[in-house]
């Protein structure tokens, strides 16, 4: 389907946009119905899709929910909220989606049971946030909270990437370089030593045997490594082989303490969320169990889920669980006392946000200079291989 890009004018205001339409005379006219007097309208030219790789993330709902939010406010239909939304839509998939949700809302069905067809693209969260907000009838307030949540999600994510951003490009330069120097630098000093004739020191005749099988096989390694991270990708998306990964990561220093404490704090916040907004509390368990990105504090949420629907507590099986920190499980007993459970679990995620601010830091710190050292060490190691040959025979020369 074409799509047109348009500007023009919408109550004396400058706006424009994108739509998909199947011609030109259908865009005009699905514009003009929306009240807008057009200037400019022209089919955009299209190129390669690469939808296939698109990911709807928690920065993409977040704009959703403030934009739908803010129409709903401005007295803009849902129905008519919802085709604005796909046309501004940048990525194939989510304006693909909305459409459908749009459609489906003109045929008669709630907004939450058309989200729910897409649950895999807008999660368990945002659709029972939609519920709510239907239900109770305060869907542009319910839709702002739902904005503001995912907006510190993606604060949240963005320091976590942060933090692993700087190892994972020394990495990459790191494996560069020493493929570079096996391929172009190591040659010219085997072509050297051939014409000498003489013994090489062993870590020499090493690493120029590995040159040698790198020259020969440069295409079947790094198809081999990239095998390798598809098939480590698909062995953690089985539960169990996940599960022991994700308990291996809290164990590692410094690293772990970032994972608990990230996870910690999208749990208390998307728990908070939902209890304050009227989700009940087992089915806001089962939600927050889904979003806070590790297999071990899932399985302890949910136990303590199973818990609560015998008539327990919900700090009891946290605190067995061994995972939770005191603190989190002192306050969590505070609220379900007080009755303010949403507040305490709120006062939880603001407090380990700023935690994960110093873990982010102490990560930074440990890791900067030991991947210097790791860059150096291999390097350095490189090039001593290669000039020992060199070292060895000044020695001689002294000698004689």
């Amino acid at each position: 389907m074409p799509t047109f890009a348009w500007t023009g004018r919408m109550n004396r205001r400058p706006v424009s946009g994108k739509i998909r339409a199947k011609s030109l005379e259908e865009a005009v006219k699905r514009l003009r119905d929306r009240g807008i007097i057009i200037e400019t309208i022209n089919e955009t030219k299209g190129g390669l899709s690469f939808s296939f790789f698109q990911r709807v993330t928690a920065k993409d709902l977040a704009l959703i929910s403030r934009q739908f939010a803010t129409m709903i406010n401005a007295g803009i239909p849902a129905v008519q909220a919802l085709g604005i939304l796909a046309e501004q839509a940048t990525k194939d998939k989510l304006r693909e989606a909305l459409t459908d949700v749009k459609r489906e809302v003109e045929g008669g069905k709630t907004l939450g049971d058309a989200l729910r067809k897409h649950h895999k693209m807008f999660g368990d969260f945002f659709i029972s946030m939609v519920d709510v907000g239907e239900t109770g009838g305060s869907l542009a307030s319910t839709l702002t909270r739902v904005a503001e949540y995912y907006e510190k999600i993606t604060a949240l994510q963005g320091k976590v990437k942060s933090a692993m951003a700087y190892p994972m490009v020394v990495l990459i330069v790191t494996i560069g370089v020493v493929i570079l120097m096996l391929v172009k630098l190591v040659p010219t000093f085997a072509s050297l030593y051939a014409d000498v004739g003489s013994e090489l020191p062993g870590p020499t005749q090493l690493l120029l045997n590995v040159s040698q099988f790198m020259q020969k096989n440069l295409l079947y390694i790094i198809g081999g490594i990239v095998g390798f991270i598809i098939l480590i990708k698909r062995l953690l998306k089985i539960p169990s082989i996940r599960y022991k990964w994700d308990k291996l990561l809290l164990k590692i220093p410094i690293v772990g303490s970032l994972v608990l404490k990230t996870a910690l704090t999208r749990f208390s916040r998307t728990l908070s969320i939902l209890i304050r907004n009227g989700v009940p509390i087992l089915e806001s368990l089962e939600i927050t169990s889904r979003v806070v990105g590790n297999k071990v504090i899932e399985e302890a949420i949910l136990n303590a889920r199973k818990n609560i629907g015998e008539g327990k507590s919900l700090a009891a099986p946290l605190r067995d669980s061994g995972i939770f920190p005191p603190l989190v499980i002192h306050l969590i007993t505070v609220g379900e006392q007080t009755g303010k459970l949403s507040d305490m679990l709120e006062k939880v995620a603001d407090f380990y946000e700023e935690e994960v601010d110093a873990a982010v830091e102490a990560l930074a710190s440990v890791i900067e200079p030991v991947m210097l050292v790791f860059l150096g060490g291999f390097v350095g190691g490189i090039l001593i291989a290669l000039y020992l040959p060199i070292f060895g025979l000044a020695g001689t020369i002294q000698t004689e």
